[in-house]
């Protein structure tokens, strides 16, 4: 499958049924807006973190793709429309309106693989009230779990320098979310996944030998290792763990032959295993035979063990899981929606929870030497106001233009677009350490509050 064209695969979301992936307040919401007549007035909505977790210096933007689909895929049919029915919460006019529903308005956001930061408004809908209340739930769900996979397999890729690696996280989460979590940590720079249906779906390049219940089936190690080299050759890896890894290393190598393509060590100490398996390896005459690590690896460890003789890592748990942050904490907020003169600008006040009104516009400040120096927000209409010169990069694009999808990119498009992000950031604010690389600065004459 070609990366570098288009959409890649199937989706594997469950497409009957994303419109009623939502939480059961946005319809008894959606009811209350079309008796008051405000489901139909003009709104903005934004999504944004106000945080990103703590020791996080960036978050990754992942799952627009996904959601492309999603929201193409957002229609009540018949049976839908039943349940919604039967639970009591919507009347003949609501049942009506989502009979007919199909998102008619326009999003712009931040391209996958686009680094985002505090506040960064990193998804707009301009649509009716109604329309933009109905997607709240499908969109966070989305964009929360593949900006935290994403965000957590880039500062994995950082970490590794130049290493392999492989997404192994399909044992350790939901079967869709697995799909989710392959396609995420590709975009992030992995270079492979376990999962086959990540594969066929997206086009990711797939890995994998055998498992430790495969040298178990035979009599000995030994058996098992004839039998892997007849049905796949050299070109393989030997799982050189089950029992002794020294023994592991001899007997593959006895067996395989030092044209073995790589081993791996999936317990023990890595940092003394990988040095003392190179060594052996070497003496062996096996020095082109690489050594993958895998075992409840993240970003910190694969930090330490970045120098040594190790030439991929196999990530799963910690990957899957946001590794310690699960979700990217976005929240959906509306900033605007029609008023007597036009829209106006509407904000939450609460403590810790508020957010500033009016329709943003994002770009990203560059210094002399081509450094992000500070995210910037600038009001709608306002940004004239900026030099118009390259020291400003803008981050927005047009994603779905009146409910026509406009912005097809490949993962390999994702892929280049966040290794160019990341080179933005000084030196220091790559790695997995430190406070928040850049800050982020709202610029406006106009002083929006709420009416």
């Amino acid at each position: 499958m070609d990366l570098s064209s288009g959409t890649q695969g199937a989706s594997p979301l469950p497409m009957a049924g994303t419109a009623l992936l939502t939480d059961r307040y946005e319809l008894t919401m959606l009811k209350a807006a079309i008796r008051s007549g405000v489901a139909a007035k003009p709104a903005t909505f934004e999504v944004f973190s106000r945080h990103l977790p703590e020791g996080r210096s960036y978050g990754v933007v992942a799952g627009i793709g996904r959601l492309r689909d999603a929201i193409q895929a957002f229609r009540f049919d018949a049976s839908q429309i039943d349940f919604v029915k039967q639970s009591g919460i919507s009347d003949n006019e609501t049942l009506t309106y989502l009979r007919d529903f199909e998102f008619s308005g326009s999003i712009d956001g931040y391209p996958e693989g686009e680094l985002y930061f505090p506040h960064s408004p990193v998804l707009t809908i301009h649509s009716s009230f109604g329309e933009g209340l109905l997607l709240e739930t499908l969109i966070l769900s989305i964009l929360n779990f593949d900006s935290a996979v994403a965000s957590a397999a880039s500062r994995m890729r950082c970490a590794a320098k130049g290493q392999r690696l492989i997404e192994m996280g399909s044992r350790r989460t939901h079967e869709i979310a697995a799909l989710a979590a392959a396609r995420a940590a590709y975009i992030a720079g992995f270079d492979s996944t376990s999962n086959m249906e990540a594969g066929r779906c997206y086009g990711i390049p797939t890995a994998g030998t055998v498992a430790h219940s495969f040298v178990l089936a035979f009599p000995t190690e030994r058996e098992a290792f004839k039998a892997q080299l007849e049905d796949q050759g050299t070109s393989t890896t030997a799982l050189i763990d089950t029992f002794d890894i020294r023994q592991g290393i001899e007997t593959a190598i006895s067996v395989f032959g030092p044209d073995l393509s790589a081993i791996r060590i999936d317990s023990g100490d890595p940092t003394y295993e990988s040095v003392a398996a190179r060594n052996l390896l070497d003496s062996l005459g096996a020095k082109s035979t690489q050594i993958v690590v895998s075992g409840d690896l993240d970003e910190y460890k694969i930090s330490q063990l970045a120098n040594l003789p190790i030439d991929a890592f196999g990530v799963g748990t910690r990957l899957v899981t946001g590794s310690g942050s699960g979700t990217a904490n976005f929240v959906y907020k509306l900033v605007e929606i029609d008023g007597p003169s036009g829209l106006r600008s509407v904000q939450k006040n609460s403590e810790f929870k508020g957010n500033r009104g009016g329709g943003k516009v994002a770009f990203r400040q560059l210094d002399t030497e081509g450094y992000a120096s500070a995210e910037i927000v600038v009001y709608r209409g306002e940004q004239s106001t900026l030099p118009d010169d390259h020291t400003f990069r803008p981050l927005q694009r047009r994603l779905i233009h009146l409910g026509e999808w406009v912005a097809d990119t490949s993962l390999i498009d994702c892929r280049n677009l966040l290794r160019r992000s990341i080179e933005e950031l000084s030196p220091p604010a790559r790695g997995i350490y430190g406070p928040t690389a850049i800050p982020t600065e709202f610029r406006s004459g106009q002083i929006y509050t709420p009416q």
